[in-house]
C-alpha cells in the first residue's frame, strides 16, 4: 500500500541536499506609485486591493494580480 500525500509543495527530508524554495517576496504598492511593467511600460497605481492592483498605462487601466512578477516600483 502506498501512502497518500497531498499534492502541492514537495517535502524534503532533514538530510536532503535540496531545500524548500523560499516564499516569494510580494512588493507592497500604494496609490500614486510610479511603476514599470515588462509588457506595458510606465504607469501609475490608481487602485490597491488585497491581492491585486489597478495600474494606468497611458490612459488604459490594467488589473494586475499578485505576486506582481512583471511589475516593478520606480
Amino acid at each position: 500500500m502506498t501512502s497518500q500525500r497531498r499534492a502541492g509543495a514537495p517535502t524534503f527530508s532533514a538530510g536532503s541536499p535540496f531545500t524548500a524554495r523560499p516564499e516569494p517576496e510580494v512588493p507592497v504598492f500604494a496609490v500614486g506609485d510610479r511603476v514599470t511593467h515588462d509588457a506595458d511600460g510606465l504607469g501609475r497605481v490608481v487602485q490597491v486591493g488585497p491581492t491585486s492592483v489597478v495600474v494606468e498605462f497611458g490612459g488604459e487601466r490594467t488589473w494586475i494580480a499578485s505576486p506582481f512578477r512583471r511589475l516593478h516600483k520606480l
